[in-house]
C-alpha cells in the first residue's frame, strides 16, 4: 500500500514539475515522504524495501539510467536518515528531511558520474544541492503537518518515532 502511495505521489510530481519550471530531472521529493514515514513509524527494513521497489519501478518505466540513479539516490538517502535515527539525541524533522533530500541528490550525482565515466556530472552539484535544500524543506513542511497526527494514531509503532522532533 505504501508503494502504491509512493508511485501515486511520483506520478503527481511528474505532472506538476514542468508546471513549476523545474529542470526535467528535478522532482519535488513527495514520494520520499513515504520512505520517511516507513523509517519513522515502521522498521528500516520496510523503508529499504520501498527504496528498492521505487528504483525497480523507475527501471521498468524510465529505463536503466533512471533506475540506477533512483537506486543510488534512494540508498544514500536511506543510509543517512538511518544514521540520523541512530544518533543518541533526537533530531529535528527539518534536519532529517533536508539531509535525506541532499543525500538523495548526492547519490544521484555520484551515480551519474559513474555512468558517464566522468566527473562532469558533478558540475551540476551546486544546482542540485540548492534544489535539494528547497525540496527537503518542502517535504519537511508536508511531513510536519502529517506525522504528528500519525504519531497520535500509532503511538508505539516504529523505532524512529521518538527520534524525530516535528
Amino acid at each position: 500500500m505504501l508503494f502504491a502511495l509512493a508511485m501515486a505521489l511520483s506520478f503527481f510530481e511528474s505532472v506538476i514539475t514542468p508546471l513549476l519550471g523545474l529542470m526535467p530531472a528535478m522532482k519535488l521529493g513527495l514520494a520520499n515522504i513515504v520512505v520517511m514515514y516507513a523509517l519513522v513509524f515502521m522498521k528500516r527494513r520496510q523503508a529499504l524495501a520501498l527504496v528498492l521497489l521505487k528504483a525497480g519501478f523507475s527501471l521498468f518505466v524510465r529505463g536503466a539510467t533512471a533506475g540506477l540513479l533512483s537506486l543510488c539516490g534512494g540508498m544514500l538517502s536511506w543510509a543517512v536518515m538511518c544514521l540520523l535515527l541512530s544518533l543518541p539525541t533526537p533530531v529535528t524533522g527539518y534536519i532529517f528531511s533536508v539531509c535525506g533530500a541532499l543525500a538523495h541528490n548526492i547519490g544521484q550525482l555520484l551515480g551519474a558520474a559513474t555512468v558517464l565515466g566522468s566527473a562532469m556530472a558533478l558540475g551540476y552539484a551546486p544546482i542540485l544541492l540548492a534544489v535539494g535544500l528547497a525540496v527537503g524543506s518542502l517535504t519537511w513542511w508536508v511531513a510536519r503537518g502529517v506525522f504528528p497526527a500519525l504519531k497520535r494514531l500509532y503511538p508505539k509503532e516504529g523505532k524512529g518515532i521518538d527520534k524525530i522532533i516535528f
